[in-house]
C-alpha cells in the first residue's frame, strides 16, 4: 500500500511562480510538497509560472520530499496546457483540483498517461464518488480541500469539524478501501499553534497520513503530531514480543498491559515500527 511505502506527515504548498519560496523548500522539514500551479498563482502569471516550476524542478535539490504539482483544473483555460507541461516536469505525481468522477482522472490520464494522480476531494460529488475515484489504477492519493469543501456544502468551519466530519471520514474510508494514501485539509490560521496541534490530533485519530500545510512555520508541529510517539513506539515492540512468545506456546493471543493483543493488533504494531524507522532513516539522512 502506497501509504506504507512513503512518509506524507508534513504536506506543504508552495506557489509555483515564487522563485524565492520554490528554492527555500528545498531546506525545509516537508515530507512532501505541493508546487502550485492553481489557487496560488494570478491568472496572468500562468503561462510563467509553468516555466518557473519546470526549471526549478530541473534544478533539483529537494532531496527526499515527495513532488507533486496541483495544475488547474481541465475545464478552465490554463489546465490542458498545465497538463501538457507537468508532461516535461522533473516531479513524482500530478494533483488535480475539485475531482467529482472518474471521468475527471480519465480526461487527465489522457495527457499524462505515466504519472501517478492525486486527488482533491472538495466538490460534495466528488466525496459521494469518492470509492470509484479512489479505485481508479493511476490514483496514488487523496488531499482533502476543506476550503471549498465547506463553501460548497455551506456548512460551518472551524471548531471540531463536525459540519464536514461525513466528508472526512467518507473520504478515508474510500482511501483505505482503495490502499491509497489520505492526506487532511489545511489550516487556515498559521500562527495559530495550538489550533493547528488540536487539528492535527483530529487528523491522526481519524487515521490521515498527514496534513497539508500552508506555511513552513507549521511544519513542525505536523511532523511531530503523525509521528509515532516513544510511548506507542514502546508498546509496539512489547506487543509484538508478547505475540511471539504467545505462539511459541501455541497461543493464539497475548496479553499486554491487560489487554488482549491478537494478530491485528500486531499489524498494526509493525506498520508503527515501520514508521518510526522511516523517520530516523528521514532525520539521520
Amino acid at each position: 500500500m502506497a501509504h506504507e511505502a512513503k512518509l506524507f506527515r508534513s504536506v506543504l504548498y508552495i506557489p509555483g511562480s515564487k522563485e524565492r519560496a520554490l528554492d527555500k523548500a528545498r531546506g525545509l522539514a516537508a515530507d512532501a510538497i505541493i508546487f502550485d500551479l492553481e489557487d496560488a498563482v494570478a491568472p496572468d502569471e500562468k503561462a510563467a509560472a509553468r516555466q518557473t516550476l519546470a526549471r526549478e524542478l530541473r534544478a533539483g535539490g529537494y532531496g527526499h520530499r515527495y513532488r507533486m504539482v496541483r495544475i488547474n483544473a481541465l475545464d478552465t483555460d490554463w489546465g490542458a496546457d498545465d497538463a501538457r507541461a507537468v508532461a516535461e516536469m522533473d516531479c513524482d505525481a500530478v494533483l488535480l483540483p475539485k475531482v467529482s468522477g472518474r471521468e475527471d482522472i480519465e480526461g487527465l490520464t489522457a495527457i499524462l498517461p505515466e504519472l501517478p494522480v492525486w486527488c482533491m476531494m472538495e466538490t460534495p460529488r466528488g466525496v459521494l464518488d469518492a470509492l470509484a475515484i479512489a479505485d481508479h489504477p493511476s490514483v496514488e492519493g487523496f488531499v482533502l480541500g476543506t476550503n471549498d469543501l465547506a463553501k460548497e456544502i455551506g456548512c460551518a468551519t472551524g471548531g471540531d469539524r463536525s459540519a464536514m466530519m461525513t466528508a472526512l471520514q467518507t473520504c478515508l474510508m474510500a482511501a483505505r478501501a482503495a490502499g491509497i494514501v489520505c492526506v487532511d485539509g489545511v489550516y487556515n490560521a498559521f500562527r495559530d499553534d495550538d489550533g493547528l496541534e488540536v487539528e492535527c490530533e483530529q487528523g491522526r485519530a481519524l487515521g490521515m497520513d498527514g496534513k497539508t500545510l500552508i506555511h513552513p512555520a507549521q511544519l513542525d508541529i505536523a511532523n511531530r503530531i503523525f509521528a509515532p510517539t516513544e510511548a506507542q513506539i514502546d508498546l509496539a515492540r512489547r506487543q509484538i514480543e508478547a505475540f511471539d512468545a504467545a505462539l511459541a506456546r501455541g497461543e493464539a493471543v497475548a496479553v499486554v498491559d491487560g489487554k488482549i493483543v491478537e494478530n491485528l493488533h500486531i499489524e498494526t504494531a509493525r506498520a508503527t515500527l515501520a514508521k518510526a524507522q522511516a523517520i530516523r532513516a528521514r532525520e539521520a539522512a
